[in-house]
């Protein structure tokens, strides 16, 4: 089949393949991981490379590998719903594409992984749940238009990658849905996240070690945790993160907004050249935070400093209501305090009336002109 088969969004190559064709049944009950396998080896392995089509339907998906490297360009186009198995999993994730330059994932369907089936099956102490989608070792890889809803755990993990971007992608979750970060990212450079909408239990976008050169733009957050860099500092030899850009995002009705966190204590690493600018806020319990004694479950020692050195961060143009009367909280390390904190253009109220004021410890910072809050208390 060619470029003559009316299929949305699909790019005009020489191949599309149909996973209905490779025996792929929509009824959300079928497992159709062989049918999908089938199509994808016979792209992955076509010089003129190829699309997977997935037409309107539900098609369950067990943990599934599409592994690269591809001899073309290839398409993952789905248009209808790809269904996760219910209930608890073994793997590390639902879906993982790796090793492959020049993916394209695009469509008008969406991933729906079932999470409410398995959420109250996990806890701190076990094995994580999967990740819905998994990207590992993958370069250039374009991800647009799609919905992720429901994952149990992650929606989208990015791991040892270059050149990831994401467009026009809609992920979801109950804002009490546990650990289902929008994207997380952690090992990976030249990542890309525009015009997106996500709404989650966790963080919308989490940055893990190793990640540099990450452009966030025009994404609304909420509900969930914000944006954050972190957690940091948990793992020996963590590589640093340097080269974070976000910018003119909307954040509503989330825990935090732009936030930098560590564990204490930890090993050595660093964090600079972080830009978080034009960032609206409504109603986000803690606007600006960086938390270098952060400890989710009181599961911490508490003894001892984060090592995580904190340097030349700006915030700048960060505006709207702050759901608590502190709006900015530096809580940095005693051992290696943050440097060159830079404040610009704040404008936060509290519930849209009162002023706010800014909690500060071993931050070497600067608040400049006059803005909300305008010094540290």
């Amino acid at each position: 089949m060619g470029c003559d088969v009316e299929v949305s969004q699909v790019h005009c190559i020489d191949s599309v393949f149909n996973v209905q064709n490779f025996g792929a049944f929509p009824d959300g009950k079928t497992d159709n991981n062989q049918a999908f396998l089938k199509a994808w080896n016979q792209i992955c392995q076509s010089n003129a490379g190829g699309t997977l089509f997935i037409p309107t339907g539900t098609f369950l998906l067990n943990a599934i590998t599409f592994n690269g490297p591809c001899k073309g360009p290839t398409y993952f186009n789905i248009n209808g719903v790809l269904r996760a198995p219910i209930g608890k999993c073994k793997d590390e994730y639902w879906i993982l594409f790796q090793h492959i330059n020049g993916l394209t994932i695009n469509g008008n369907g969406s991933l729906d992984g079932q999470g409410p089936s398995s959420w109250s099956l996990y806890n701190a102490n076990t094995q994580n749940p999967p990740a819905s989608i998994k990207f590992n070792g993958m370069s250039n890889a374009l991800i647009q238009d799609i919905a992720s809803i429901n994952s149990k755990f992650f929606h989208f993990q990015i791991n040892n990658c270059k050149g990831v971007h994401f467009r026009n992608v809609n992920i979801t979750a109950p804002g009490d849905s546990p650990n289902t970060d929008g994207i997380h990212i952690g090992n990976s450079n030249d990542i890309i996240i525009n015009k997106s909408n996500i709404s989650t239990g966790d963080d919308c976008i989490s940055i893990g070690p190793g990640s540099s050169n990450i452009h966030i733009s025009e994404v609304n957050c909420g509900p969930g945790h914000g944006i954050s860099i972190g957690s940091l500092g948990k793992y020996q030899n963590e590589a640093d993160v340097n080269g974070v850009i976000v910018t003119n995002c909307t954040i509503v009705k989330t825990q935090n907004g732009v936030r930098i966190k560590s564990w204490a204590p930890s090993p050595p690493s660093k964090v600079y050249n972080v830009t978080f600018e034009n960032i609206k806020v409504n109603y986000v319990k803690n606007p600006i935070v960086i938390d270098q004694h952060y400890c989710p479950h009181s599961s911490c020692s508490n003894q001892g400093d984060s090592q995580v050195k904190i340097s030349d961060v700006q915030f700048t143009n960060i505006k709207g209501t702050s759901a608590s009367k502190v709006g900015v909280v530096l809580d940095c390390s005693k051992s290696v305090p943050c440097q060159g904190i830079e404040l610009k253009g704040l404008d936060l109220t509290f519930n849209g009336q009162g002023t706010t004021t800014a909690t500060c410890s071993n931050a070497n910072m600067t608040f400049y002109g006059q803005q909300t809050p305008s010094h540290c208390a």
